[in-house]
């Protein structure tokens, strides 16, 4: 008698199946409707395919479209199978490379047939067409294992010179498997897959983009053309992800700040921003804003150099991990001329191979340090919190760089609390406090996660265990919750990470708080206890906006441009109908500036509606208009930005209306 395998599912009950039994066996088992709605298998804890047979024994978990996350990346990942089998069927002898799923999609590279131009954006309605043909045929999507000398010979065989040198290099010991889409192609491929392509939506998934590739990434091989695309489980998903996609365009921080006359960037500068007097606004607004949130939570606000020898960034550990993310530079010292003693003009550097070297610091913690140690620390001067906005230089790749959002140069909002492992909780809980109250004068909503010790990492499991455990207590004494991620902590610290969600869903990580016990012991960082004896503090690192540059993008794209009063650069326009008002415009200008509103006039000679349009696409959130009425009567037509019709009051109304609205949020 055909021993039973035995398949335990999650409420504890057990279905005994004869062998070659597949997921979708159990399935049917349990209901035709299940059944249907299976779309693949975690098998002891791994996805599979809904028709891999069991090899014994096993727990098994059916996956449904209602397990969103698993349900997308299958659906992705096939999605990216299908384009590549679709573009083969309209153009054969194209040859077909990697296809992975995306965070919103999946892509394909592959290399046009020989005499044929590259794929351009023409040629995607074609593929998208051809790609829906491939899904209403329902094709069973079957997996196979292959020998590898059969799937090198095959590709070999059909020219596929791409797929064929990646089998010749994959493990020896590696399973090679393909799946194949009915009957007449197939790929190389791990898996997972849906069962067949009809479980794919036709109408959920839309190419968007071509843009040029290399073999493996490496400029020094073929060249190809990788197809993006988006896919989702149905089209309601899919419209709705390109109405985010259009409010972003519309919102994109970089067309606001010209609209805006916010800043610029230009090639002589790469990764930093030239602020221009109106975004300079803004900035100097937060940075007030941010220093009394420090001053009134206890905070001393120091200021460090800028260049510090490379010895201090071996000695934190920091050469030895962002060496290539820093700027370094030879202390150059000039020529002096031994009898006059006066330095000599020299026409380039001239180093000594064993000049010292200097970094350009790419962030503020040993310079911290270093304050904090300068003269005797006591327990009793416990906790210290050092502020700064700390200007910092990266070295991040060029195609990285994406305008306020990814720069070489920026100024973090930064601080470290040096405490005793006694502190370490309430002060976390004070600083999750003190985020809270920023992110919500923003309009923030946020989750918190908790980022855990990486494979690679300074210091022992005992000081981890300690650290990650204390911020756990500090989240929940705040009665909060924390998502885990493990492995995505600091090589020195476990880390608390704020990601907020802006207007249109997206989700941005900004502040941080790290535990670090390393830094302080590379650093030789001490107090003196109540015994009398050393000890190492405790140093929190923590900042809220992260940096000034990426928080006033994240501001500009979460409001559309439309800032809250008191962070508008320019908070009224008065705009004349006539030049007989003139007199009264440049009057109501010095009334709102002696109540400190930040206002310009427009006298120009130009119609109303212009002036209308002008100051509402620079996102001004008032303009008074003012003709030889309100000036007779002494009083402004109110035009807020959004609003469908204007208010006509009196100055004072005005003033009153725009104190109010221009008073940062913390002073109200």
């Amino acid at each position: 008698m055909t021993e039973l395998l035995k398949i335990s599912l999650p409420d504890g009950s057990v279905r005994e199946m004869p062998q070659g039994s597949t997921p979708l066996d159990v399935a049917a088992a349990i209901g035709p409707g299940l059944a249907k709605a299976a779309i693949a298998a975690r098998v002891d804890g791994e996805l599979r395919d809904l028709t891999r047979p069991f090899e014994g024994d096993a727990q098994l978990a059916l996956v449904t479209a209602r397990d969103e996350a698993e349900a997308l990346e299958l659906a992705r990942h096939d999605y990216a199978h299908v384009l590549a089998e679709a573009v083969q069927a309209l153009w054969p002898g194209t040859q077909i490379t990697f296809g992975p799923a995306t965070d919103d999609g999946f892509y394909y590279d592959v290399k046009a047939p020989e005499g044929r131009d590259p794929f351009s954006m023409d040629d995607l309605p074609a593929i998208e067409e051809a790609m829906r043909a491939i899904i209403k045929a329902d094709k069973p999507l079957r997996r196979e294992v292959w020998s590898r000398q059969a799937l090198i010979d095959k590709w070999s065989a059909e020219g596929e010179v791409f797929k064929a040198e990646w089998a010749r290099e994959l493990p020896e010991h590696e399973e090679l498997t393909v799946y194949w889409s009915g009957n007449d192609w197939l790929d190389m491929c791990r898996g997972p897959h849906l069962p067949s392509t009809g479980k794919l939506d036709p109408q959920a998934f839309k190419l968007m983009r071509v843009a040029g590739a290399y073999w493996r990434g490496d400029q020094n091989n073929a060249q190809l053309t990788r197809i993006y695309g988006t896919g989702w489980l149905n089209k309601k998903q899919l419209d709705a992800h390109l109405h985010r996609l259009e409010e972003a365009a519309k919102r994109d921080h970089r067309k606001l700040g010209r609209e805006m006359d916010l800043f610029h960037l230009q090639e002589e500068a790469h990764g930093s921003v030239f602020w221009h007097p109106k975004g300079y606004r803004i900035w100097r607004e937060l940075e007030a804003y941010m220093r009394r949130k420090m001053d009134g939570a206890g905070y001393r606000e120091i200021k460090t150099p800028q260049l510090m020898d490379v010895r201090q960034w071996t000695q934190s550990g920091h050469w030895g991990k962002y060496a290539q993310n820093m700027f370094a530079v030879p202390d150059i010292v000039p020529d002096v001329d031994e009898e006059s003693g006066v330095a000599q003009e020299r026409t380039g550097p001239k180093v000594a191979d064993d000049a010292a070297w200097m970094a350009i610091k790419p962030m503020n913690c040993p310079a911290h340090v270093m304050v904090f140690k300068q003269g005797i620390t006591s327990y009793r001067d416990l906790p210290i919190r050092l502020g700064e906005m700390g200007c910092c230089h990266r070295n991040e790749p060029h195609g990285a760089l994406h305008g306020l959002m990814r720069v070489r140069q920026f100024t973090q909002d930064d601080a470290h609390i040096f405490c005793t492992e006694g502190q370490v909780v309430s002060e976390v809980q004070a600083f999750i406090a003190l985020a809270d109250e920023v992110y919500r004068d923003f309009g923030f909503t946020y989750d918190i996660k908790l980022a855990l010790r990486p494979e690679k990492r300074f210091g022992s499991d005992a000081d981890w265990d300690k650290a990650e455990q204390e911020l756990r207590d500090a989240v929940a004494a705040n009665g909060l919750a924390c998502e885990e991620l493990p492995g995505e902590g600091a090589f020195y610290a476990p880390k608390l990470e704020w990601h907020l969600t802006d207007a249109i869903g997206r989700t941005w990580q900004v502040g941080t708080i790290q535990s670090d016990r390393v830094l302080p012991e590379r650093l030789d960082a001490h107090y003196i206890g109540e015994d009398g004896e050393k000890h190492r503090p405790v140093m929190l690192h923590r900042a809220i906006f992260g940096s000034y540059e990426r928080f006033i993008g994240i501001l500009i794209e979460h409001f559309a441009g439309r800032l809250p009063a008191w962070l508008a650069p320019v908070q009224a326009v008065v705009a004349t109908i006539v030049s007989d008002a003139d007199d009264y415009a440049r009057e109501v200008e010095a009334q709102l500036k002696a109540a400190g509103i930040r206002v310009e006039t427009d006298l120009r000679n130009e119609k109303i509606n212009y002036k209308v349009r002008e100051h509402s696409l620079a996102k001004v959130p008032h303009l008074l208009v003012v003709g030889k009425r309100e000036a007779e009567e002494g009083k402004v037509a109110v035009r807020t930005l959004g609003a469908e019709h204007q208010k006509v009051m009196t100055l004072d109304e005005a003033m009153a209306m725009f104190r109010a609205e221009a008073t940062p949020p913390d002073l109200r």
